[in-house]
């Protein structure tokens, strides 16, 4: 895809590979990555009235009001960094948020260039996201079966505990997975129609991942 602007949307389920594609492709078409997810974990960490609201919903893996993310998303996109486009990652989740994001575009004369999804399967999904580890100090990421830390259970930059996030422990991961099929999946006919899906197969190899998604952008 050539292009002097770059506006995409990236869809999948929790653990699929969104965040990794979306800071891939933001470094590669020099616009910002917006998630939300990492914008309402910041709001909790600092305690805010909308941290305080949502923490109890993303701990039991469910989902934030379209209200409160439809504001939060609106507000990123009018700051000036997003002038030449943006990734979406993690938003819009349900239909009604992806008509708000329309209306929120429209309202400001731009468009989507392309809804790109990556596919991955349930029980591919559960592996990955209950396999995951965190270092509680420094924040550093390890995964039992693809990337162990060298000592055990602790972390090999720092030698802290690591631990299972409670958004990564399984019933929490299938929780979020019923949730996303019933009110996320329904996204990808919806952008069919509009003639702006693309669909890749996520790979446990990142580097397979990521040239699939680079050639379906190219043949765009």
């Amino acid at each position: 895809m050539k292009t002097n602007s770059f506006r995409l949307v990236l869809l999948g389920a929790p653990g699929a590979g969104k965040g990794t594609q979306a800071e891939r492709l933001a470094e590669k078409f020099s616009v910002p990555q917006i998630s939300t997810g990492v914008i309402l974990r910041a709001a909790i960490e600092a305690g805010t009235p909308l941290g305080l609201k949502v923490k109890e919903l993303i701990e039991n893996g469910k989902l934030v009001s379209d209200e409160d993310v439809v504001a939060i998303v609106g507000q990123r996109i009018a700051e000036k960094d997003c002038e030449n486009g943006f990734i979406l990652d993690g938003f819009p989740r349900t239909i009604p948020q992806a008509e708000a994001l329309e209306n929120l575009l429209e309202e400001r004369g731009l468009t989507l260039d392309a809804v790109l999804s990556i596919e991955v399967n349930d029980s591919d999904i559960v592996s990955r996201m209950s396999g995951r580890r965190v270092c509680k100090k420094c924040g550093a990421s390890y995964h039992v079966v693809y990337k162990r830390p060298r000592n055990g259970n602790l972390c090999d930059n720092c030698s802290s505990e690591l631990t299972i996030r409670e958004d990564d422990k399984v019933e929490v991961v299938m929780g979020r997975l019923e949730a996303y099929h019933k009110q996320t999946a329904p996204l990808k006919e919806y952008y069919a129609a509009k003639g702006l899906l693309v669909a890749v197969e996520g790979k446990e190899e990142l580097s397979e991942t990521s040239a699939a998604v680079d050639e379906a952008l190219e043949n765009l």
